[in-house]
């Protein structure tokens, strides 16, 4: 009996083990995907960069832990037509914020904090908050009223603290954001992640915590107090405890100078439509180079800093979609995942009827009719034209990525993911 006991709990961690699939080269039948299907993404892409609705992209679909489709188009510099390399490192901004929640929860699966927590225990600022309630344009004035509680760990990854964002956000988070000297965290070199999230904590919330969906730098304040409790700098904490156990090799806040020629170039679309390299001064409206990756910096945005190549980012995803675990080394546990890709803003409105988990937007029955994704389908993107999904129930990871910081064709996204769920044979 004992020994039958033995072989099936074999068995079983050896299924389970099969399950955690390692990213691996194949054909697109093997994928489950139809070979002549797929050449309609070719087609498109490259009618995309004839059009000048973007200079070019790479795209990546893995099905079942299978390469069905990775390839580039277009052109990395427009004026020399170099092409646009399907392995380059691209600027993924919000791309980062994913990251940002692993490392939460791997701190949550260790007991060293709870989502509940208020995050006024790790950093004091964020005790007493106030909400705004009106704004001076004139003089960047305003009048508040008390929270009704505290910030917790949980309304930070769900994106309902009521924390905006600098730059991009409202024109009230802007103005009052912008005289606090804060930003998007894109380019900053003169001061520390932490200091500027204190700084943040003793602004007033844009609206009161749990009340709405506001996207906002929830993200760099989780950077932060991922710092306080690891006693390590996030980009020590991602590089040992996520990048080096993937195997993620091409995933930075500092681009080192061994890859910056697989740096791509990043564009912008002017008035006319026409395409021009995004220089200084072109970023968030801020004196911030489109080289900024390669400038060193130790402020570490959690929610906006990182550079990736799209196979990199793929491995990040490919471990989620194993319920946690890639290639023999887990990050987290099924259950963490579970909790990180399921609705958790019960019915506070997103968009399009999506929901938003710990750190993704989610697709729910609701909303899947817009859409060939299946309900359960998590994803999200960058400032820069980055886009990834994961589904499930498909066992697929799709992205695609660009690198363009105005743009009006985003159409494409969409039709991309189109093009890949219409390429299933099975």
């Amino acid at each position: 009996m004992k020994r039958n006991l033995l072989w099936v709990a074999l068995l079983f961690a050896g299924t389970a083990s099969a399950f955690a699939q390692v990213i691996t080269t194949s054909t697109p039948e093997a994928a489950g995907f139809s070979s002549e299907r797929l050449k309609r993404i070719d087609v498109a892409m490259n009618d995309w960069v004839s059009k000048g609705y973007l200079n070019g992209a790479s795209a990546l679909i893995i099905r079942n832990g299978k390469v069905a489709y990775y390839k580039a188009a277009g052109y990395d510099d427009l004026d020399t037509k170099s092409p646009m390399p399907k392995d380059g490192i691209f600027r993924i901004a919000s791309q980062s914020k994913a990251i940002t929640s692993v490392a939460i929860m791997i701190l949550f699966e260790e007991g060293k904090l709870l989502l509940s927590d208020p995050v006024s225990t790790y950093i004091p600022s964020y005790k007493g908050q106030s909400v705004l309630a009106q704004l001076n344009a004139a003089d960047t004035t305003y009048t508040t009223v008390p929270a009704k509680r505290e910030v917790t760990i949980k309304d930070l990854l769900t994106h309902t603290s009521g924390v905006g964002y600098a730059q991009i956000g409202t024109k009230e988070a802007n103005a009052i954001y912008n005289k606090a000297g804060l930003t998007t965290g894109i380019g900053v070199s003169h001061e520390s992640l932490l200091t500027a999230m204190t700084r943040l904590g003793k602004l007033p919330l844009m609206h009161q915590p749990g009340e709405k969906w506001t996207y906002g730098l929830n993200d760099d304040i989780l950077g932060a107090v991922v710092e306080v409790i690891s006693g390590m700098s996030l980009d020590d904490f991602f590089r040992t405890r996520i990048f080096e156990p993937l195997g993620m090799k091409d995933t930075y806040f500092n681009v080192p100078q061994a890859k910056a020629d697989r740096l791509v170039n990043l564009y912008t679309e002017k008035a006319d439509g026409t395409l021009v390299k995004a220089q200084a001064n072109m970023l968030n409206n801020g004196p911030v180079t489109s080289r900024y990756p390669l400038i060193k910096t130790s402020y570490f945005s959690g929610g906006a800093g990182l550079s990736s190549s799209i196979y990199d980012y793929a491995i990040f995803l490919q471990m989620l979609l194993n319920n946690g675990e890639y290639n023999g080394k887990r990050i987290l546990s099924r259950n963490s995942v579970r909790m990180m890709t399921t609705n958790q803003v019960g019915e506070v409105p997103i968009s399009n009827e999506d929901k938003f988990g710990l750190g993704f937007q989610v697709v729910t029955d609701k909303s899947s009719g817009r859409t060939p994704a299946q309900a359960g389908t998590f994803g999200w993107g960058g400032a820069f034209g980055t886009s990834y999904w994961v589904d499930p129930k498909e066992k697929m990871v799709l992205l695609i990525y660009r690198q363009m910081q105005a743009r009006t064709h985003n159409e494409v996204i969409e039709k991309f993911r189109a093009m890949a769920y219409g390429a299933l044979n099975e």
